[in-house]
C-alpha cells in the first residue's frame, strides 16, 4: 500500500478485456513505475562576462535579475593610465608629422637643385630616404596610438549571450584585472536537472518521457517533457540528467519542481472504475463464479488513466460483471 502511494504507474497495455456478454476477463498488464523526484530549473549555459582590461569599475549598468541581450554593455572599466598614454602617442605622431612635412619640403628643394645640375645625386638620395623613414615612423606611431585607443574601448564589459543576470561580482569603484568576472548570465534556454538514485542509472535513457506536477506549478509549465541528456558521472550516489520542458522561462534558476520519471516495469491488474462499488466503506467487485455471482472484497491501488489498480482480491482469469 505504501508503494502504491509513493509510486505512480503508467499503463502500457489494456488489462481487462470486455466480453460479448458484457462481462470482463481480468488479465495481467505490464506497467511502468514512475518515481517522484525534485528537479531544479537550470540554464543550459551559464557564462561569465569578464573584464578585458585592468582598471576601476567606473560605471555599472546591470543588477541581478536584469534581462540583457548579447553585446549589451554591462559595465565600464576605466584605466587611468591609458589616457596619458594616448595623449603621448598623439603628441609623438604630431611631431613626426611635422618632421615629415619639413623633410618633404627639403626633398622638393633637392630635386629642384638636382635638375639644375648644382646638387649631387647622393644628397638627393639622402633626402628621399629621410622622407621614407619618417613616413614609416609616422605610420607606426599612429598604429601604436590606435592600439591604445582600442584598449580604452575594451573597457566596456559586454554581455557574451542573451539571457538573465544571475549575479554581479563587483560594485562601482571596484578594481578588476583583465579576465576577472564581472557578472554571471544564464542563457534564455532553460531545462530541468534531475538527480536520481544511482540504482536507477541503467533504467533511464535519452528520450524517456517525464511528467511534471503541474498542480503545484500552475499552467505556465508544460505537463510533459523528455530527458535530453544523461551525465556519465555519478556523484554522491546520484545520477544527473537534464530534461527539456516548455514554459520554464518564467521560473527562478534553482527553483524546485516535482517530476515523475519511469524507472522500472512491473505486473499489475487494472480494471475499469465502474466495476468497483463501495458498501459500508469497503470496495467490492462482482465476480462470475461457476455457481453464480459473488461479491468479492478488493484492495484499491493507484488510480491510472485507464482504470484502477487492484492489489488483492482478484486474479488473472477471473471474470467480472457489471454491478
Amino acid at each position: 500500500m505504501l508503494r502504491a502511494l509513493i509510486v505512480l504507474s503508467l499503463v502500457i497495455a489494456s488489462p481487462v478485456m470486455a466480453q460479448d456478454d458484457g462481462s470482463h476477463l481480468v488479465s495481467v498488464s505490464e506497467i511502468s513505475d514512475r518515481k517522484a523526484v525534485f528537479a531544479t530549473v537550470e540554464s543550459i549555459d551559464t557564462v561569465s562576462a569578464r573584464a578585458r582590461i585592468a582598471g576601476t569599475i567606473g560605471e555599472l549598468r546591470v543588477d541581478e535579475g536584469d534581462a540583457v541581450e548579447a553585446g549589451d554593455v554591462l559595465a565600464v572599466v576605466i584605466n587611468d593610465q591609458l589616457a596619458p598614454q594616448i595623449g603621448s602617442a598623439n603628441a609623438g605622431a604630431t611631431a613626426l608629422a611635422a618632421q615629415l612635412a619639413q623633410a618633404q619640403v627639403n626633398l622638393e628643394r633637392a630635386q629642384d637643385l638636382f635638375e639644375r645640375g648644382i646638387f649631387p645625386q647622393a644628397r638627393l638620395d639622402e633626402a628621399q630616404t629621410e622622407v621614407d623613414v619618417l613616413i614609416n615612423q609616422l605610420a607606426s606611431a599612429r598604429r601604436a596610438r590606435d592600439v591604445l585607443v582600442q584598449q580604452a574601448r575594451e573597457g566596456d564589459v559586454l554581455a557574451p549571450t542573451s539571457g538573465r543576470v544571475l549575479s554581479v561580482e563587483v560594485t562601482a569603484g571596484s578594481v578588476v584585472l583583465g579576465g576577472e568576472p564581472v557578472a554571471s548570465i544564464a542563457s534564455d534556454l532553460y531545462l530541468l536537472r534531475l538527480r536520481l538514485p544511482e540504482r536507477h542509472a541503467r533504467s533511464i535513457s535519452v528520450g524517456d518521457p517525464i511528467a511534471v506536477d503541474a498542480a503545484t506549478m500552475g499552467t505556465e509549465i508544460a505537463s510533459q517533457g523528455q530527458i535530453r541528456q544523461i551525465y556519465p558521472r555519478i556523484a554522491d550516489g546520484r545520477v544527473v540528467a537534464d530534461a527539456v520542458v516548455e514554459g520554464l522561462g518564467s521560473f527562478f534558476v534553482g527553483e524546485r519542481v516535482r517530476v515523475y520519471v519511469a524507472v522500472d516495469t512491473r505486473s499489475a491488474i487494472i480494471i475499469p472504475p465502474d466495476l468497483i462499488f463501495t458498501r459500508f466503506g469497503t470496495d467490492y467487485v462482482r465476480l462470475q463464479m461457476e455457481d453464480g455471482i459473488r461479491d468479492v472484497v478488493v484492495l484499491r491501488g493507484e488510480v491510472l488513466e485507464t482504470g484502477v489498480e487492484i492489489l488483492s482480491g482478484i486474479a488473472a482469469g477471473d471474470r467480472l460483471v457489471q454491478p
